[in-house]
């Protein structure tokens, strides 16, 4: 180049270099590899690529840079301006020419790798380069000289201006093609999955496509509708699992297929049903059709992954647990019954083996622990609950039974987290009184204006969080022991203890005409087999790392992310750790799911990660039952929580409680 030509820098990237004036401004950022984004080839009519003319002396690049050695704003920007108007500064890339040296800074929104932040759902960063991509195009007319089909001249059209070879187009696309040429008058936009292959087709300038994120869930499914042009999360939505019916829990699934002749493809329908329902919800929040949905990802455990698949789940019912495939897959979204863009298509994660599914995958490529040296322990609570331990050197998985009672199934008065349901309790260990929150309210249940603020939706229940947190309030307020008996001596103390039978019952909340609210001993005992079974398996994967202590905890899942992380521990859900380094990490499997949408190359991380993963099957390890068995013990029988005693006081350890013996007064009605 000429000493006479330009120097245009480029920043934040700092790539530069000289080039004719006159030389368009995109034309020189793609020469330099510059990352700027653009769906019209150029047309001044996306917007897409906006830049920012940096003005004055930069010494540190050697360039003076000023405004005017840009061409002056052309005939396409003012128009462009006059839809959407330009920030101060900023300028069409594709339609400024270069006229003298130049500092042109690329904003995030223009870049095409850029990272996004949905601050909505979590804070975790995702790099935007998504595996579909719109190209606005035009074709030459076909004349009587020119023997070649409509989808040749398309492709030779995408070769030049997007230098897109070796296209490969679908059944559909070409179905509709020559209509949509003509509509269009030879200007199309098409999306082209994995930059060989035409998926959809549009007349004119179609500037926005979508991506579903879900997690499948045993219990309720969730899903983040993100536009894959900016990354940005555009509605999010979630509904109850209607496989629920079959059965609460996992297992009670895989037996109502192996009992039922035709179960399996039951569930299967149900849930693919679900799917439609909550895509058609995400799109009309976003206000767009559900057919600019063409990428879906979906994340869940192995049974609802099969489930899904129409893969009858018996296998996995019992050992040696296996499964159909671990791999990733991508699927037609036809092929799945899912209403959604006729060429759409979906993503599983891989799954890991056995009973520790594309979920705990998804939580994986969140939460990412190969990439530190300390020892964090994962845990995915739900009915099923999936266990990752490990660090940069070593990743162990496996999964726990847990049952639903977490969710509040199996509880006498549990029930699901909706508005009216209790999820914060605080008893005083000296009156044994009882205050709690309700989902829909801010007030305290002993603050002013509690009841007018919960006339609407009542008090109905308790869920999850509301259930650990008052099991650990009984104990912490010695209603309970150790071993988990409710004190009936306490029943000639307060009027909350009642006898129950040969056992006794703490009334948590009653009101007229309303039965009580109050924790069993049978609830009581349903918690701690939860919570031992999830200890149980947490402690496993220690021993095999042998790791007498976890340097930090991430609980996970829709239940996890409301948990109050000093209470799971007060219960002994798990293992004690500096309370500071245990958080909640949210639906991390979900985040995982968009991360796979948003992010291409994510993809084949996580199908190399999986692969690193050691898997320790629960049920056939000998020592399994012992850890149960001493995880009962609230927080634990005999492992010791110096940690959770510098912030919580609690109670001494003492004889269990009679099961009989004096029934107590009961509380009036």
């Amino acid at each position: 180049m000429s000493e006479a030509d330009a120097l245009v820098v480029f920043t934040p990237s700092g790539k530069r270099g000289r080039f004719p004036v006159g030389t368009q401004l995109l034309q020189a950022a793609r020469t330099l590899g510059v990352d700027v984004d653009s769906v019209c080839g150029g047309r001044a009519i996306c917007g897409r690529c906006q830049v920012l003319v940096m003005e004055g002396d930069f010494a540190k690049h050697g360039v003076t840079s000023t405004a005017s050695h840009l061409s002056a704003v052309s005939a396409a920007e003012e128009a462009y301006g006059k839809r959407r108007k330009l920030a101060p500064g900023h300028r069409l890339s594709c339609s400024s020419r270069i006229q003298g040296d130049l500092v042109i800074d690329v904003p995030s929104t223009s870049q095409v790798h850029r990272q996004v932040v949905r601050k909505a759902l979590d804070s975790r960063p995702i790099t935007l380069d998504p595996v579909t991509r719109l190209h606005y195009v035009e074709v030459r007319e076909p004349d009587m000289h020119d023997p070649s089909g409509d989808l040749q001249r398309l492709t030779k059209s995408l070769e030049a201006e997007w230098a897109l070879r070796d296209l490969k187009c679908d059944l559909r696309v070409l179905q509709v093609l020559q209509p949509v040429l003509r509509k269009g008058e030879w200007k199309v936009t098409v999306a082209v999955r994995g930059g060989n292959q035409l998926i959809a087709i549009w007349p004119g300038f179609h500037e926005t496509i979508y991506g579903l994120a879900v997690d499948v869930g045993s219990t309720t499914i969730a899903g983040h509708l993100c536009d894959l042009e900016t990354g940005e999360a555009v509605a999010s939505s979630g509904l109850m699992n209607p496989q629920i019916r079959f059965g609460e829990d996992l297992m009670s699934r895989v037996s109502y297929s192996m009992m039922n002749p035709g179960g399996a493809a039951q569930m299967t329908e149900a849930v693919r049903a679900a799917l439609n329902t909550l895509a058609a919800d995400v799109a009309r929040q976003a206000k767009v059709p559900v057919t600019d949905i063409l990428e879906l990802t979906l994340v869940g455990n192995p049974i609802m992954h099969h489930l899904l698949l129409g893969i009858d789940p018996v296998e996995l019912g019992g050992a040696p647990f296996a499964l159909a495939t671990d791999e990733a897959m991508t699927l037609r979204a036809v092929e799945l019954e899912l209403a959604l863009h006729p060429g759409a298509r979906v993503y599983t994660l891989p799954c890991i083996a056995g009973h520790v599914g594309a979920d705990a995958a998804g939580v994986m490529l969140a939460e990412r622990p190969d990439r530190s040296p300390e020892l964090t322990l994962i845990v995915d609570v739900g009915t099923n609950a999936e266990i990752v331990l490990g660090n940069d050197k070593r990743l162990l998985a496996c999964s726990s039974p847990t049952g639903p009672a977490f969710e509040g199934a199996q509880i006498s008065c549990g029930q699901r987290a909706a508005p009216g349901a209790i999820e914060r309790v605080r008893i005083d260990p000296a009156t044994l009184e009882a205050r709690f929150k309700v989902i829909g309210s801010d007030l305290w249940s002993d603050e002013p204006g509690f009841m007018e603020a919960t006339q609407r939706t009542g008090v109905t229940g308790i869920c999850g969080s509301g259930i650990i947190e008052i099991i650990a309030e009984m104990y912490l307020a010695s209603i309970i022991s150790r071993d988990g008996v409710i004190d009936g001596e306490l029943a000639a103390r307060s009027p909350r203890v009642v006898a129950a039978g040969r056992t006794f019952s703490y009334i948590l909340y009653e009101a007229p005409g309303a039965t009580a609210l109050q924790i069993t001993q049978n609830d009581v005992r349903a918690i701690q087999l939860a919570k031992a079974a999830l200890y149980a398996g947490v402690k496993l994967l220690m021993e095999h790392l042998n790791a007498p202590t976890v340097d930090r905890i991430r609980l996970a899942g829709a239940f996890g992310s409301h948990i109050d992380v000093k209470y799971a521990m007060v219960l002994g859900m798990i293992p004690d750790c500096d309370l500071s380094q245990v958080s909640s990490a949210g639906n991390a499997a979900g985040a995982g799911a968009r991360i796979a949408l948003l992010d291409n190359s994510s993809r084949r991380t996580i199908e190399e990660l999986v692969r690193r993963v050691e898997k320790i099957e629960t049920a056939i390890e000998p020592k399994f039952q012992a850890h149960f068995v001493e995880a009962m013990g609230i927080p634990h029988s005999t492992a010791p929580y110096p940690n959770l005693e510098k912030v919580v006081k609690l109670p001494e350890a003492k004889a269990a409680a009679p099961r009989g013996g004096s029934r107590g007064r009961r509380r009036p009605s």
